[in-house]
């Protein structure tokens, strides 16, 4: 083998193992040297398409399609984990169908991870979400093989085989969508007629107006009228002069063309002056009708002058209120504002003043605990010292300390308080003779020891006797039989034995 010169495309990388170098290495152009091998890489993405058969938290299965670009990352450390982990096979086909199965297992379980864990109504509503979790997931998986995600696209949700959910979810859509477009097309209608009765009104404010237009131009013409009628009862004047002046010509004729030139020329001054008299009745016609124009474009200004003003005024104080009610809102605002923060400071002053007081009596406590073991070390001290100063004898040491701290007294204190107020009442129980209670001793023999049964033969009776006094007992009859007085009939004593020593 050849030492020869490598070059990757745009898309490929060169990998080298072999002599020299001790793992692999990754490069555009290099030496290949003998004993070292070069494959090329391609780091193009390439499309999956994957259809997920899928199941929600509430047991309803789905199908999931999605298209997803995959392809290594372009940095050193994925291209590493790309080119170990996948196979060495020379076939691409095989390589590709690799990689088609190995991106494939890992969507399908992440998927039906996710959707498991998810109800079809959230999967549903939140499908961006949904596929960013999937996304997101199998980045984390694909990372462990030098993977990238570069695209996905999902398609819609599909129903399974005897599945409808999908279907009646479109169909319920689809009538919402009708409903709205119902509700938006007679909203339409209404706002089309509310336009209609506007424009109605509209017409029938122009229908006025044009009515005073009209009653102002039939004043002006009924004036003119007026006038023409004046104009034409002065022409019908003049041309009865003009008569009367042909008729004096006539009949004046004598009078010589003197006369008759003094007549056409008074009948021509009085044309002109006549003349004159139309154009200026004609110009004053024209005058009053500009003047009424003027006047009537005045009066609308001074009509749509004072409604502007009366709008303006209207906002003006629709304004003022509003910004009165907002310093007032503001105010209010601003008025609980400060009494929350005096509420928060109060409650700062009177936690800090509970800690306060917590903490003396926290310290309190302490002193005391720390007082009592200081008390206790040398309590203990002193009771070590004692007993090492009595050889370690701890009966010594308890009697000192009981005498010490006057233990005996208390004791005979207690004793006498139990005792007092009781008045004991002692039996002495026998036949009187043998005295039992500071007597000496009794006769001496058998007849003395048979004294001493008969005694104590007689001795129940007075027993049950005292029994019944101490305790308020009565005993049954039987205990008082007559053969407990003895054989010679003699009759238990009571023997009170002097009190003393």
């Amino acid at each position: 083998m050849t030492m020869s010169f490598k070059v990757a495309k745009a898309s490929e990388y060169l990998v080298i193992t072999g002599a020299r170098i001790p793992d692999i290495r990754l490069a555009r152009k290099a030496w290949v040297w003998p004993g070292q091998r070069c494959t090329r890489i391609s780091i193009s993405p390439v499309n999956y398409s994957v259809q997920v058969h899928a199941m929600s938290s509430d047991k309803l299965a789905f199908l999931l399609s999605a298209v997803f670009t995959i392809g290594p990352r372009n940095d050193m450390a994925s291209l590493l984990k790309y080119i170990k982990l996948m196979p060495s096979s020379s076939s691409t086909k095989i390589f590709k169908a690799h990689i088609a199965e190995l991106v494939n297992g890992i969507i399908q379980g992440e998927a039906r991870v996710l959707a498991a864990s998810m109800t079809i109504e959230e999967i549903v509503k939140g499908t961006k979400q949904f596929k960013h979790e999937v996304f997101d997931k199998i980045q984390s998986e694909l990372n462990h093989f030098g993977l990238f995600v570069y695209n996905a696209n999902v398609k819609e949700l599909v129903d399974t085989n005897g599945r409808a959910y999908f279907y009646n979810l479109t169909q319920k859509i689809q009538g919402e969508a009708a409903c709205k477009a119902r509700l938006d097309a007679n909203e339409v209608d209404t706002m089309g007629k509310m336009e209609m009765k506007c424009r109605e009104a509209k017409v029938i404010q122009n229908a006025a107006r044009c009515d005073t237009e009209t009653s102002i131009f039939v004043a002006h013409r009924v004036a003119e009228g007026k006038k023409e009628e004046k104009r034409v009862k002065t022409e019908a004047k003049v041309f009865e002069n003009r008569l009367e002046g042909d008729l004096a010509d006539s009949v004046a004729d004598l009078d010589g063309r003197k006369a008759v030139a003094i007549g056409r020329a008074k009948k021509a001054q009085m044309e002109t002056q006549k003349a004159n008299a139309i154009r200026e009745a004609k110009l004053q016609l024209e005058l009053e009708k500009k003047a009424a124009l003027v006047s009537m474009e005045k009066l609308r200004a001074d009509l749509l002058n004072k409604a502007t003003v009366e709008f303006e005024a209207k906002i003006q104080e629709t304004n003022s209120k509003f910004f009165q009610q907002q310093k007032y809102t503001d105010a209010l605002f601003y008025a609980e504002q400060k009494d929350a923060e005096v509420k928060k400071i109060l409650a700062d002053v009177e936690f800090h003043v509970k800690q306060r007081a917590a903490d003396a009596n926290l310290y309190a406590k302490k002193r005391e605990a720390e007082a009592l073991i200081i008390m206790s070390d040398a309590h203990s001290y002193h009771v070590r010292s004692m007993l090492n100063a009595l050889g370690g004898n701890y009966s010594s040491l308890r009697d000192y300390m009981m005498i010490n701290n006057g233990m005996y007294k208390e004791i005979a204190k207690i004793n006498a308080e139990s005792m007092k107020g009781l008045k004991p009442k002692i039996y002495i129980l026998g036949d009187g003779k043998s005295e039992i209670c500071g007597g000496g001793p009794g006769p001496v023999g058998p007849a003395g020891y048979a004294h001493k049964a008969s005694s104590i033969y007689k001795m129940p009776p007075p027993l049950m006797e005292y029994v019944q006094d101490q305790t308020a007992m009565t005993l049954p009859m039987s205990a008082r039989h007559p053969a407990a007085a003895g054989s010679n009939g003699e009759a238990e004593q009571d023997v009170k034995c002097p009190v003393g020593p």
